[in-house]
Formats: structure tokens, C-alpha cells, sequence
């Protein structure tokens, strides 16, 4: 079982429950060492006196704030002597509607959980009041000499608590960002437009259906090059939609998500018209076996490409790699 990052009493009004506080989510980041280029040799990161350039224990460090040209040092027991009740302790000032709070303010998740047995009773009542009144608890307390402000939910039969951002750690974007678009507006015909393609994309929110994609490329990567072979590059970046395209685009989107089992050729169809009347000829003239391959995704012709043994064709694109298997013969290449 996991222990607790922090124990402490949930109190609201007079009642108090001890929880403990335990982390709600993992990190499945690869991680890499740093190495001397050309070796095999780990780099380190020291502790080191910048005057002196000696390395330093880590118990001879202490905090230090500038005042100006003079430090004013501060031990790690002084900062817990002067918040010993509240880094014990996580007080509910009061209850708020889950909706007033705005999903900005979230920042990280964890899982409340009694401490003993004896405390079941008082735990679940909180959860289903919780629950059935639909609002959060919110309160403050300190855990590692820091304080936080955080939201107390019940979620499934549990209560999570959730930190958040203080007010002043909120950027304003007006200030943040000088291309925001102000008073420009989009025509009735493109609203419309927009709309159909959010509804024809509306789907039931299901997290299971996501992964970490890059995370199993990064794998395949490191697969690939301890065994010396290629691996498959990913499409180029989308490029922008200008606003003269923008109506055509929007079509064309709309028309893909309502017919996902189209051929490539609808799928991509944001192209000017004179493009596509460039391009419609060329079309006509794919083979049956082009066509059948047109319909493949990328990762499922790059699949078919090595096992044929095209060359080059890590980094070939979507329609390369159609034209290289369609005049594949048996695999008979080698890259």
C-alpha cells in the first residue's frame, strides 16, 4: 500500500476526521541519462560552492533570502515552527458549486483517505453530502513549507482533494497574448459551418480510449536504434488555414467525420479548386491496389513497407509510401 504524502485532520464546522493524503496520478515520462557525447560517460549534477567550488552537503544547506546584497538565512525547523497547528491540519472555510469554480484554478489531484477504521463513519458522510449537494469544500493548509489553497470533492465514492492557483498566480491573457483576435468576427455561413462540425465530432467522453502516443515512440525509437533499424516518421505538421480557405475546410471537415471510412482522398479534400481539378485526373488513374491502400492509415502502410522491404521509407509520406507498395513487387526490394 502507499503512504501518505501527508496526514493531517479534515475539519468542517466541529467535526474533525483524520485523513491521510495520497498522490491520485503517476508519470510515465522515459526518462534519459545524460551522457558525454562520443562516451558512455553519465554526467552528473553537483552541489557546488560557487565561490570556493567545492561540492556540499545537503545538510549544510540552508535558505537563503536576498534582501539586496545580504542574505537572511532561514532553517528548515524555523519555518515549521511558525505554522505547527496548520501543517496538521486541513480546515474547510466553506462550500462552493463544483460549476464556480473554473477548470484554470485546477492543478493537481489527490485521493483523501481515512485513517483508521474508527473513522469510516464520518468519512462517508462527508463523501455523500459532498456528493449530493454537488458543491466542494475549500480550504488551505501547509504541506513541505508550502501552503495550499485546494478543493475537497467527492468523486466515486471517494474524497478527492484538488490543489488550485492562488487568484494572483492567474496570467490575464489580454496581457499574455497581442494577436488575440478582439472585434473580429466570423460570417452566419461559417458559424453554421463550425457548428455541424462540432456536433458531426461530438462523441461520450471516454479517457480509457487515450494513451500516450509519443511516450510508444519514443519507445519504438530506442527499439529501433539498439537494433539498427529505421523507424517511421511522422506526417508533417497541418499547415494553417488562411481565411479564404476557411469555408472550404470546414466543408471538407465536416464531410470527413461524417464518413470516416472514406478513402484518403475525401479525407484530405482542403485543397483549392483548382488543385483539386489539378489533382482529380491523377486520382482517376490509381490502380485498384492504390485505391485499397488509400484507404490504410499512415502507421498501417509503414507496417505493410517493411515487411516489403521498401527502401527509404522511414521517411516517406502518406501517398509515397502508397505509390512505393502499389509498384512493389512481392517484396523483392531491400532497404
Amino acid at each position: 500500500m502507499a503512504r501518505p504524502v501527508w496526514a493531517g485532520n479534515l475539519t468542517f464546522g466541529l467535526v474533525s476526521l483524520p485523513v491521510g493524503l495520497y498522490t491520485a496520478t503517476d508519470s510515465h515520462t522515459i526518462r534519459f541519462h545524460q551522457l558525454q557525447r562520443g562516451t558512455s560517460d553519465r554526467i552528473r549534477n553537483r552541489r557546488v560552492n560557487e565561490r570556493t567550488g567545492d561540492e556540499v552537503d545537503l545538510g549544510d544547506i540552508v535558505k537563503g533570502y536576498d534582501t539586496g546584497g545580504e542574505y537572511v538565512l532561514v532553517e528548515p525547523k524555523e519555518l515549521d515552527d511558525i505554522a505547527p497547528g496548520r501543517s496538521r491540519s486541513l480546515e474547510v472555510a466553506g462550500f462552493v458549486e463544483l460549476d464556480d469554480v473554473e477548470p484554470i484554478f485546477f492543478d493537481k489531484t489527490y485521493y483523501l483517505g481515512p485513517r483508521g477504521a474508527e473513522y469510516a463513519k464520518v468519512y462517508s458522510l462527508l463523501e455523500q453530502a459532498l456528493a449530493k449537494a454537488g458543491k466542494a469544500g475549500i480550504a488551505t493548509f501547509v504541506m513541505r513549507q508550502h501552503e495550499y489553497l485546494v478543493a475537497v470533492k467527492a468523486e466515486d465514492g471517494i474524497l478527492t482533494l484538488h490543489t488550485l492557483h492562488w487568484a494572483d498566480e492567474i496570467r490575464d491573457p489580454k496581457k499574455e497574448i497581442d494577436t488575440l483576435p478582439g472585434k473580429a468576427k466570423a460570417s452566419d455561413k461559417e458559424l453554421k459551418m463550425a457548428e455541424q462540425l462540432i456536433e458531426a465530432l461530438s462523441m461520450t467522453w471516454d479517457p480509457e480510449q487515450y494513451h500516450d502516443t509519443f511516450q510508444e515512440k519514443v519507445a519504438a525509437l530506442v527499439d529501433a536504434k539498439k537494433a539498427g533499424e529505421s523507424v517511421e516518421k511522422a506526417e508533417p505538421a497541418a499547415q494553417a488555414t488562411g481565411a479564404v480557405d476557411l469555408m472550404e475546410a470546414l466543408r471538407a471537415s465536416v464531410e470527413r467525420a461524417r464518413s470516416p471510412k472514406d478513402t484518403r482522398e475525401k479525407a484530405t479534400t482542403t485543397k483549392t479548386g483548382a488543385q483539386k481539378k489539378k489533382a482529380a485526373p491523377a486520382r482517376k488513374r490509381l490502380s485498384s491496389k492504390a485505391e485499397s491502400l488509400q484507404s490504410m492509415t499512415k502507421s498501417e502502410l509503414y507496417k505493410k513497407a517493411t515487411a516489403a522491404h521498401v527502401p527509404g521509407r522511414s521517411s516517406m509520406t502518406h501517398d509515397e509510401l502508397v505509390d512505393a507498395l502499389a509498384s512493389s513487387r512481392g517484396g523483392r526490394q531491400r532497404s
